[in-house]
């Protein structure tokens, strides 16, 4: 038997509305807001070792790496500076 195919009528829906932003209590930060550079150098992480794992079809490595690419960026530019030891200046305990 061959089954009939359901016609429907094209409803026209009302335009979603965007959620409304939450206003958290004074001193305190909205859910969502409290990224760090600690969470955004997880992220970078997070997106190297699925690459190694093969976990991107190979038309989305572009835009993964693109992503990661300015990801690696932004956090070159904004993450505070770590000083190596070698780097510090040598005290006067040191030269002894």
């Amino acid at each position: 038997m061959a089954k009939a195919k359901k016609t429907t009528t094209k409803k026209e829906e009302a335009p979603k509305e965007a959620p409304q932003a939450t206003q958290a209590p004074a001193g305190q930060i909205p859910p969502g807001a409290d990224l760090s550079i600690a969470d955004l150098k997880n992220l970078a992480t997070i997106i190297d070792v699925a690459s190694t794992r093969g976990a991107f079809r190979a038309n989305e490595m572009a835009t993964v790496g693109v992503m990661f690419n300015k990801l690696q960026a932004f956090l070159a530019i904004v993450a505070p500076q770590e000083t190596k030891p070698e780097d510090a200046p040598a005290t006067a305990d040191a030269k002894k």
